[in-house]
């Protein structure tokens, strides 16, 4: 597995498997499915209802706590220091580990500065390995960034092949922030990746999908992906990109494929707001 290095010196696998919409009673068997495929890295949020299921998987895998890579994320629900902290630690206990290897602010919304004070301590405390944000665009990001003492190490965007997150990058590289990627494949809104031709063409001269190639670009740009599936046989394809490469041409190519730069979501909506602040867990 091809790792990348975050601005703290931890080692984070390029590739994981995420458990968006994963039912709580389907997490358990899809999170064990893909650790018996390789998959190390895993990427759930306080939101997702599955934390435990999680939790239950990596305990009955038998794999060393140090050979993973748990992600969640705080919700807004939770934002503000003190109900932030409490938050943590219940993640802590439902993901049924002493540490998180990667903590993120889930949404841009409510008291992101009370919530970053809770993780900088639970940061400063050895709970959390590794801090950052997810769905800041590059102006709240930039605002973001510039008052916080522990520059996030992540932010984790919509991007994929359609959505390429371009405009940003140069802004995430001013506090050496890595990106990682949801929908890396499309869902949400997003279709025709991995019906691609293009996509497709490329593969066939490399004996992979179009769905192995997107995954391919984002990784050899040095972007997480996080691919979701409930098919073993679907999780195994999406972690078998590692043995070819894209030459510089290829790159080229499927960049243009770009439609949406930032994404095809926008946070700046007051609709899309509310409707994230009203959401409890």
């Amino acid at each position: 597995m091809e790792k990348i290095q975050l601005a703290n010196g931890v080692a984070m696998p390029l590739l994981g498997y995420g458990v968006f919409l994963v039912p709580s009673d389907e997490c358990e068997r899809c999170v064990s499915d893909a650790l018996k495929v390789g998959y190390r890295l895993i990427d759930t949020a306080q939101a997702y209802g599955n934390e435990e299921g999680v939790g239950r998987a990596w305990r009955k895998s038998g794999i060393a706590r140090q050979e993973l890579f748990l992600v969640t994320k705080v919700w807004v629900s939770h934002a503000g220091e003190a109900k932030a902290a409490a938050s943590i630690e219940e993640s802590l206990r439902k993901l049924d580990t002493d540490y998180i290897d990667l903590l993120l602010i889930h949404q841009p919304y409510g008291d992101v500065f009370g919530t970053w004070r809770a993780m900088e301590k639970a940061y400063k405390d050895g709970k959390v390995r590794a801090i950052g944000v997810s769905n800041f665009q590059a102006g709240r990001f930039f605002d973001f960034a510039h008052f916080v003492d522990v520059k996030p190490m992540v932010n984790q965007l919509q991007c994929n092949v359609l959505a390429q997150q371009n405009d940003i990058q140069p802004i995430l590289a001013e506090t050496d922030t890595k990106t990682m990627a949801w929908g890396p494949l499309g869902g949400q809104g997003v279709d025709g990746i991995i019906e691609s031709d293009l996509l497709a063409n490329i593969g066939q001269k490399h004996g992979k999908s179009a769905a192995q190639v997107a995954l391919r670009w984002l990784t050899q740009r040095g972007i997480v992906a996080i691919p979701k599936s409930s098919h073993i046989e679907r999780m195994q394809q999406n972690f078998d990109i590692f043995d070819f490469s894209l030459t510089q041409d290829e790159m080229n190519q499927v960049a243009t494929m770009n439609q949406s730069d930032a994404g095809f979501r926008d946070f700046t909506s007051p609709d899309f707001a509310k409707h994230i602040i009203n959401y409890t867990v």
